[in-house]
């Protein structure tokens, strides 16, 4: 028998993919305001502290930002389709309805609008798993 959920999904996106950029937005949504612009001491004498902290050259915003970058137009059209649907402005019934209006909006803002939303893991987490996609944290489980 078929199954309907994996019939309504036909993403151009990967679940690989969804899973690693839910892993670099984690990364990038820990980040603390920067506390000490220039401390002009020793990193491994602070501890790394700063390596938490948002700075303006942060790898991991850089990083993230490249990431969404080099996907095509239809895996940049999913990938928010998929936060819209983990946001809760749709269900699994409406991924067609979803796609189409990121369809619609997109443009080349894609990756500053997705990180500029502060819970775009637990988004993409959420339309995982109404997809019956494993989650990142049982993903990493399974390694």
């Amino acid at each position: 028998m078929n199954d309907p959920v994996n019939e309504a999904w036909m993403p151009s996106i990967s679940p690989e993919t969804v899973r690693y950029l839910i892993l670099k937005a984690k990364e990038f949504d820990v980040k603390d305001v920067v506390t000490e612009p220039d401390p002009g001491s020793n990193p491994s004498d602070d501890n790394m502290i700063g390596v938490l902290e948002d700075h303006d050259d942060d790898p991991v915003e850089t990083e993230l930002r490249s990431a969404i970058w080099a996907l095509n137009e239809d895996e940049q059209i999913d990938l928010v389709a998929l936060a819209w649907l983990g946001r809760g402005d749709g269900n699994i019934g409406d991924w067609d309805e979803l796609r189409s209006r990121a369809a619609d909006a997109h443009n080349r803002r894609t990756a500053a609008y997705l990180l500029g939303m502060p819970l775009l893991p637990d988004y993409l987490e959420e339309a995982l798993d109404q997809f019956g996609e494993t989650s990142t944290d049982d993903a990493l489980g399974r390694l």
